[in-house]
């Protein structure tokens, strides 16, 4: 009898054992990966700044930068599983769109800045006018 309702045959397309996911799976192992690189991504700045292992401010100024720049990488891929894979890839499109903005924002602010100031008349300059 083939239309035998006990025939526990499930190859509906219900997708039960469909493991092709390609999002990212959070674990605790991943989790506390990134909370221990992001205790040493803050000591280790904290230290160099209170030990005063760099003479220079603004060599130090730049290491602190790229440690920062290190550590927000680690959280937007542990704590907030961003990586080429997820939705398609358009969170890290999204990503690189908001980074871009920034970018263009920051550089363009500093260009408007510096230049408002090299063409500001100087105070010693308004002395010697009439």
């Amino acid at each position: 009898m083939s239309g035998n309702h006990n025939d526990h045959n499930h190859d509906h397309g219900h997708g039960h054992d469909d493991h092709d996911d390609v999002g990212y799976h959070a674990t605790v192992k991943g989790y506390l990966i990134g909370f221990i690189l992001s205790v040493v991504l803050t000591a280790i700045p904290f230290w160099l700044v209170m030990a005063k292992i760099i003479p220079s401010a603004s060599t130090t100024g730049i290491v602190l930068l790229v440690f920062a720049a290190v550590q927000i990488v680690v959280h937007m891929v542990y704590f907030l599983h961003m990586n080429s894979k997820v939705e398609g890839g358009w969170s890290m499109l999204s990503l690189i769109f908001t980074i871009a903005v920034v970018v263009i924002m920051l550089a363009g602010s500093i260009w408007v800045m510096f230049h408002l100031n090299s063409n500001m008349m100087p105070i010693h300059d308004m002395r010697n006018m009439p």
